[in-house]
């Protein structure tokens, strides 16, 4: 009875002699693969490596593509190469003129030298903690010296290409380049932002009553020249109206003159009509005279001749 044919599999690892072992030549290609799997990487561009061996930094690679390792025995440890930044937290200063203000700011750098990077801060959590510091340090050294309104004017680029300076000095040490140092934000105290705005709302008090009292002066100031000018056209008018008065009773009086010259007996017929207008004005008049005196003497007038 003839065995059974092992499947294709099977024989593609077991050996063709006949016995039970694997195949040799599949053992040296797979060890094969696993070294070359294990001894090359792929680097990207905005990438760049350092091969560690057993623990020690023995080169750094920056150009992208494909590099070549001592397989199981070198490390590649891949870092960055692109802009970092780290946001500084808020910090309490106080500046040259005794103000304290509360600071907020961020420091963007670069990872220039893998191998002194590695080195002396291992990573990027290291490298941030010695960054915050080294900030932090020249923001407190450098803004002690300045005053508050140095630090809110144009002149504050100025101080912070100087703290940029100053940082990237010591960051070099590092293997790092940092590009930028930027204050986000410039904030006072909560105790002395009351103080700050009670004070501010003194002075626009002061300011406002002063405004008022400048402004009722003024009124005032107008009100009196307004009043004076009033006084003399009102006493202009009551003098040119008291002569067009005068003027009028005299042409008035000319008239008269001039009426009862010539016919005396109708200028005292008009008189006695005017006093009889004016005394039968209201309805409830009563006269004690007698109807023979000389008030009623044209009632009871007849013509001369009409008897």
């Amino acid at each position: 009875m003839s065995s059974p044919s092992p499947s294709p599999l099977k024989s593609l690892f077991l050996d063709p002699k006949g016995g039970m072992g694997v195949r040799p030549s599949l053992v040296l290609a797979l060890a094969a693969f696993l070294v070359l799997i294990n001894g090359v990487f792929l680097l990207h561009q905005t990438e760049q490596a350092l091969i560690v061996r057993f623990g020690e930094p023995i080169r750094s690679v920056s150009h992208p593509g494909l590099h070549f390792k001592v397989p199981f025995v070198d490390v590649a440890t891949f870092f960055d190469r692109r802009l970092l930044d780290v946001d500084l937290s808020a910090l309490e200063i106080t500046l040259g003129d005794r103000r304290r203000v509360v600071v907020n700011a961020f420091c963007c750098y670069k990872i220039t030298d893998p191998l002194l990077f590695f080195q002396t801060v291992h990573d990027v959590q290291g490298a941030h903690r010695r960054l915050t510091t080294t900030v932090l340090g020249k923001l407190r050294s450098v803004l002690g010296n300045l005053s508050l309104p140095i630090l809110l004017s144009e002149q504050r680029s100025q101080v912070m290409r100087q703290i940029r300076d100053d940082v990237n000095q010591a960051a070099s040490k590092f293997g790092l380049d940092v590009v930028d140092v930027r204050i986000l934000r410039t904030d006072l105290p909560t105790q002395n932002s009351e103080a700050i705005f009670n004070r501010m709302i003194s002075e626009r008090e002061r300011e406002a009553t002063e405004i008022r009292a400048k402004g009722e002066e003024m009124a005032q100031r107008i009100r009196s020249n307004v009043d004076r000018d009033c006084a003399i056209q009102i006493s202009d008018a009551e003098k040119q109206a008291k002569i067009l008065l005068g003027e009028g009773e005299a042409e008035a009086n000319r008239l008269y003159v001039d009426t009862f010259g010539r016919n005396r007996e109708f200028f005292s017929l008009y008189r006695s009509l005017e006093a009889y207008k004016q005394a039968f004005a209201s309805e409830d008049t009563t006269f004690l005279i007698s109807p023979k005196g000389d008030f009623f003497r044209y009632f009871n007038y007849q013509r001369k001749g009409s008897e």
